[in-house]
């Protein structure tokens, strides 16, 4: 431990919820670990506020498996830095800062955050679902002095992918872009960010609540999921999409290419009900189409999201607030899919 560390917070001991197996959500349990003591180039944050993401469920499932048990996850907190590791120059203890999720020691490209050796806070290193935890100085930004304790424990990971994902896809504004599933982190980051941006939005999902929710937030309009929403979009916005943002996969996927126009780019970054898809190859290259993989991003993605949030361009929605001993529940109302966007989770 470096001289320049604090000694005020250093407990044994940090209440957690842990995985120690992986049979689903029901393998989390609330106990103590080590605190964890920040080492060279490294801070330590109390945590204020964290919140949710599918990953939290996915890893609970083994999807995947902890590299090594106990484990603990969350991608996206915030909260004060109480101990700096030797070295650490423009952090100081005190700090208010937000967790950037994104892990990274590969060189930035314009196209693949660090180069693609990328990991996640929270499934490669221990997360968010602590009392305190342990990242690099490149892990935290400075808190936004604009925006509330949960809204800053909750746009990290979301905004940060939708941000990468758009633009990967080119969205420019005067674009129609389509919100596939709208409601969750990411697409509902992906509205927030098509908007601010200029584009003229449209949005799917399985949920009326969830259409008349981004109308409210700026959408042209919306249609259901599971229903014929290519041609319904040709119908109600008299074209075709420049871009569609979806992390959906299998259960929509054949809509989405028939709402793609020519020259068009659908970008993916998940597969939440369903993982393969069919792809009619003529239609592919007779209209010009991309389709645009994307994961994560890096540093200056995520401080332009952080500077987004704090000018107010892009408005954090959060759907419900959790007690860090609620985390059970927590988990339980975003596996249910009834979130109209993040869940986050208070460790006051």
């Amino acid at each position: 431990m470096g001289s320049n560390v604090s000694m005020a917070t250093s407990l044994l001991w940090m209440r957690a919820w842990i995985l120690n197996e992986t049979n689903g959500p029901s393998s989390y349990q609330l106990g103590e670990v080590e605190t964890p003591e920040p080492e060279a180039g490294e801070v330590r944050v109390r945590l204020r506020t964290s919140a949710l993401n599918h990953l939290d469920l996915w890893t609970s499932m083994g999807l995947p498996a902890p590299r090594q048990f106990p484990h603990i996850t969350g991608a996206d907190g915030a909260g004060v830095v109480d101990a700096i590791g030797e070295g650490v120059e423009w952090v100081a203890i005190g700090d208010e800062v937000v967790v950037d999720p994104s892990i990274g020691e590969g060189p930035r490209t314009e196209r693949i955050p660090y180069g693609g050796h990328l990991g996640i806070v929270g499934e490669h290193r221990w997360g968010t679902l602590a009392e305190y935890i342990v990242l690099p100085t490149s892990n935290v930004v400075a808190k936004p002095t604009t925006i509330g304790w949960e809204e800053a424990g909750a746009f990290g990971l979301a905004s940060g992918t939708a941000y990468r994902m758009l633009s990967r896809a080119r969205l420019q504004s005067g674009d129609l872009l389509l919100v596939v599933g709208v409601g969750g982190g990411v697409s509902s980051a992906g509205l927030s960010l098509g908007i601010a941006k200029g584009a003229e939005v449209w949005v799917t999902s399985t949920k009326p609540a969830k259409i008349d929710m981004a109308i409210e937030l700026g959408a042209k309009g919306g249609f259901g999921s599971a229903g014929e929403f290519a041609s319904e979009l040709k119908s109600e916005a008299g074209r075709t999409a420049d871009v569609i943002l979806e992390n959906v996969g299998g259960a929509t996927w054949k809509q989405s290419m028939r709402a793609l126009g020519v020259g068009g780019r659908l970008v993916t970054c998940g597969s939440t009900a369903g993982p393969k898809v069919e792809i009619t190859i003529p239609v592919l290259f007779f209209k010009h189409h991309e389709i645009i993989g994307s994961t994560m991003f890096d540093g200056e993605d995520f401080q332009a999201v952080t500077d987004m949030v704090a000018e107010g361009l892009i408005p954090v929605h959060v759907d419900k607030v959790f007690g860090f001993d609620e985390v059970p529940a927590a988990l339980a109302h975003l596996e249910s899919g009834a979130q109209l966007g993040k869940v986050v989770i208070s460790h006051e």
